[in-house]
This record gives structure tokens, C-alpha cells and sequence, in this order.
């Protein structure tokens, strides 16, 4: 597809800000973008130049590209990201809120610095984001924001994170209420696609489909759902099930929902 061939409503913005879009998940969700026609604006901390093999690599597929820089753990760098992006870019109608930090905690132990760091990342940043979005996107637009399929479940290994996600989850649905007609907002909760970092422990955990959630499996429903005019408020989970049927903690044992 030609540089052209990618902006065939001329008239209408279709650029979308992924953050935390450089690796992983993100990586997946710019691409899917990518071949939806979208022109993508990778949000990074740390992985430049990740970042910028990404671009190059969206930019084959026929799409325009940036890489922006952000540390979403500061407010006044969430506040100024979307309408830097609105500069770099011409405009923006989409924001994927993918950005996150995972730790394992317990609530008998819960460090309270790492919690409220999950909750700066996790939380915060998608809020101010979002009004951010809302004051710069002109017309109509959409909003993605990740979740995870604990949202429904619970997960006493990974209390604080759940928690954030949790409350984001809320957040989807108010911000849907909110921003109607001009914004849609909705959410994908991915089951476990890819193990955090150095994780080896991280499983998918009993699930109702015999196959594996893919990267690739999350872009597409995030793909969806910026298409689909008449959906708001819903969360989508991308998880084989598995939020019907309970995870796994560490041990391998069953977790109840909470």
C-alpha cells in the first residue's frame, strides 16, 4: 500500500497515539493500527530505538510515523504529550492507552512506594490522557485503554496492579458517559499474552479455548474496536475464556474472584 493509498478519507484525521508502543503489546497494537490504515504515533520511555525500528518498520507498511518521547510517571508529561502529538502529527483521533507496570505483590506485603508508582503509571496517566484527548481531538475520536482479564477476576499475587486496573476499568465506563456522543471510549483485557520481563513464572492459567492469546489476538480486538461506531463503555476481553474460568496465583492453585 502506497503513502497515498493509506489516506484514502483525506477529510478525516486517522492518527492514533499508542503509549508505551515500542515493544510488546504496543508493538503489536501500532502494527494492527498500521494495517488498518492509521498513521501511528509510538510513545516511548526507555526503548528508542526499539521505537525507531518500529516507525521505519510502519512506515514500509504504507502509513506515516513519529516517536515521541514521555515519562507518563509525571503529570506535566502526560498534560503536554497529546498536543505535542497533535503538533508532530496534524491532529490525532485515537488513543490507545497501553502504557503499564507490573509487579507481584501480595497484600501482606504490599511495598506502598511500588503501589503507588503502579498507580501513576496505570491509572493516573490514562486520566490525564484522556482529558488531554478530549481538549485536543477535533471532531470524533476514540479511546482504547488496556485493562487485563483480572479486572474480572482478582489475583492475590498481583494485588496493587490489579487494583489499578480495576479502577481503570471503572474509569472506561464513566469516561464513556462523560465524553458521549464525540468520544468513544472502551477497553480490551487481555489474559496472559506475554510473561512481564524476566518473568518466567507468569502462566495462562486454565482457559475455555485450547490455543494461546497472541500479541496479535489484542491488536485485533483493539482494531475493532476503534471501528465500531456504536460500541462505548465495554470492556473486551481477549483472554480464551479465561475470565470465566478463574487464574492461577504462583502455586498453581485456583483464585477465587474478588
Amino acid at each position: 500500500m502506497g503513502e497515498g493509498d493509506s489516506h484514502l478519507h483525506s477529510d478525516i484525521c486517522r492518527t492514533g497515539l499508542v503509549t508505551g508502543g515500542a515493544v510488546r503489546l504496543g508493538r503489536a497494537i501500532c502494527l494492527g493500527l498500521a494495517h488498518a490504515g492509521y498513521d501511528v504515533v509510538v510513545h516511548y520511555r526507555e526503548s528508542r530505538s526499539a521505537a525507531e525500528a518500529l516507525r521505519a518498520e510502519l512506515g514500509r507498511l504504507g502509513v506515516r510515523a513519529w516517536v515521541i518521547e514521555a515519562d507518563l510517571g509525571d503529570e506535566g508529561a502526560c498534560r503536554s504529550l497529546v498536543s505535542r502529538v497533535r503538533e508532530m502529527a496534524g491532529g490525532i483521533d485515537l488513543l490507545v492507552n497501553n502504557a503499564a507496570v507490573f509487579h507481584r505483590d501480595r497484600i501482606d506485603s504490599l511495598d506502598v512506594g511500588r503501589f503507588l508508582e503502579g498507580l501513576r503509571i496505570n491509572v493516573l496517566a490514562p486520566l490525564y490522557l484522556v482529558q488531554e484527548f478530549a481538549a485536543n481531538c477535533e471532531g470524533t475520536g476514540a479511546v482504547v485503554n488496556i485493562l487485563d482479564s483480572r479486572v474480572a477476576l482478582g489475583d492475590a499475587a498481583a494485588v496493587g496492579y490489579t487494583a489499578g486496573k480495576k479502577l481503570l476499568a471503572e474509569w472506561t465506563r464513566i469516561a464513556a458517559v462523560e465524553w458521549a456522543p464525540r468520544i468513544r471510549v472502551n477497553a480490551v483485557a487481555p489474559g496472559a499474552v506475554l510473561p512481564p520481563s524476566g518473568d518466567v513464572s507468569e502462566r495462562a492459567g486454565r482457559q475455555m479455548l485450547d490455543r494461546r492469546v497472541t500479541a496479535e489476538d489484542v491488536a485485533e480486538a483493539v482494531v475493532y474496536l476503534v471501528g465500531a461506531q456504536s460500541v462505548t463503555g465495554q470492556i473486551l476481553y481477549v483472554d480464551g475464556g479465561q475470565h470465566l474460568a478463574g487464574i492461577r496465583d504462583d502455586s498453581g492453585s485456583q483464585m477465587p474472584r474478588l
